[in-house]
């Protein structure tokens, strides 16, 4: 481990060194802000110790700026005026940890033992990470994006927990993604990754999924079955889209997190289950709450972590190397030779609100290397919905048909409003009405 000390007290540097070179450290010191950029300059550290005072700077000043130099360095901030507002402004601006003075060795070897294990745990993701982008090119976190940089740094610190952790983002964001990372990221990574698709059941189909049942109770249910809460045991159930469950079926899920408790339909017998609970909405749950379709205290034992997917249309320095890595996982799934995007095709890309997120740029990289045999990609290669970002679609007074107009203005609000009420709210129509077109116009056309 490569540690950097900044602490303007002499005592405290040497303290430290003594400790951490015990440890199998190799350690550096610096007494100022400017020192400490300087000495990673030079080299990069592993793990930080940051005094919060050094002279007149501020230790939670520099944290952000270390990270900028070097941002997977794991920095600990250590002082001797502990406050709990303190530590949580630290963890905001970056910190992996907080150590208040005085401190012992024991402390030290906690924290180098945590640090170390944290660079274990990133080394194995990457390697998962590259297995997965052989099949998935969407499962990866490499992000220029601060929003999405948070949301992975967040989904990282929770993952050594068993709190319960709700997703948030639109349809195509890649929660599913990010819950299958939490999954590989925490203690439970070797147990199963279970997913239940929440919307695709009917109630007692849901509740036979997700708790099993046994033999008779129901029609067609001719044997005892285990359901995904038993089959996850140890590992992680992961609940897309839970705000499509029905009343009692919540109540069901509110006794299973409560009390790690269930039992199977047409069965007295109660059973338990270790299992940690991932759960992903597009929806305004709060909303959801305040009409009456969604339980307030399941909400709050789900949203012990929340987490908030930006759009693709918010995370703009993301959007062409995405498109490059599906080009380029398309091209290789078809052994053709790798395809470029034209300077006029990359503008286009960008242009586009993108409704469907991530998942609505796979399908279109997909589509256009299935029909554009070309080895340069243009915007003809692309659906007339997303080659009109260019100003060559819809036009007020064109030789359009109204549900033609309709379609582009309605999905150019949704891509411009932050949410689904603010879109109907500007077009005038009911939220409902909206959903049911959107669904409608969201779907690619027919070719």
């Amino acid at each position: 481990m490569r540690v950097l000390v900044v602490d303007d007290e002499r005592n405290i540097r040497s303290t430290l060194r003594i400790c951490l070179e015990g440890f199998g450290c190799t350690v550096r010191e610096a007494t100022t802000p400017e020192a400490a950029l300087a000495a990673l300059a030079q080299g990069p550290a592993d793990l930080a110790f940051v005094d919060l005072r050094l002279g007149t700077a501020s230790g939670l000043d520099l944290v952000p700026r270390m990270l900028a130099e070097s941002p997977h360095l794991d920095i600990v901030l250590i002082t001797a005026y502990a406050t709990f507002d303190t530590a949580v402004e630290a963890v905001k601006r970056g910190a992996r940890d907080y150590l208040p003075k005085p401190f012992t060795p024991a402390q030290i070897r906690h924290v180098v033992d945590r640090a170390r294990a944290h660079r274990e745990l990133s080394s194995r993701l990457g390697d998962l990470e590259g297995q997965l982008a052989q099949t998935v090119p969407e499962a990866t976190l490499e992000t220029a994006s601060p929003a999405m940089h948070a949301a992975i740094g967040l989904i990282s610190r929770a993952a050594a927990s068993d709190a319960a952790v709700l997703l948030r983002g639109e349809s195509g964001t890649g929660k599913g993604v990010l819950a299958r990372a939490l999954h590989s990221m925490s203690p439970r990574r070797r147990r199963p990754f279970v997913t239940v698709n929440c919307p695709t059941l009917s109630e007692q189909l849901l509740a036979s999924e997700l708790f099993g049942h046994v033999r008779g109770a129901f029609t067609g249910a001719v044997r005892d079955q285990p359901g995904r809460v038993e089959q996850a045991e140890g590992g992680t159930l992961f609940l897309d889209e839970v705000a499509e469950m029905s009343p009692a079926l919540q109540a069901q899920l509110l006794r299973f997190l409560q009390e790690k408790q269930f039992e199977r339909l047409g069965e007295g017998r109660t059973r338990r289950a270790d299992v940690r609970v991932v759960a992903a909405t597009n929806r305004d749950l709060e909303k959801d709450v305040a009409e009456g379709r969604f339980r307030e205290d399941l909400l709050y034992r789900l949203n012990v972590v929340e987490v908030t997917l930006p759009a693709l249309r918010e995370r703009p320095e993301d959007l062409l190397p995405l498109a490059r890595r599906f080009v380029a996982f398309f091209a290789r799934a078809a052994k053709r030779p790798l395809p470029e995007l034209s300077p006029a095709t990359e503008r286009m890309l960008l242009a586009y609100g993108w409704p469907g997120n991530v998942r609505e740029l796979r399908n279109a990289i997909e589509r256009a290397l299935i029909v554009w045999p070309a080895n340069v990609l243009e915007p003809q290669a692309f659906p007339d919905r997303i080659a009109a970002a260019l100003g060559s679609g819809v036009t007020l007074g064109g030789p359009h048909t109204l549900e033609e107009v309709e379609r582009e203005h309605i999905l150019r609000v949704l891509a411009s409003a932050p949410t689904l009420d603010e879109a109907a709210r500007i077009l005038g129509i009911d939220a409902s009405t909206l959903w049911r077109k959107r669904k409608k116009y969201e779907s690619p056309p027919t070719e």
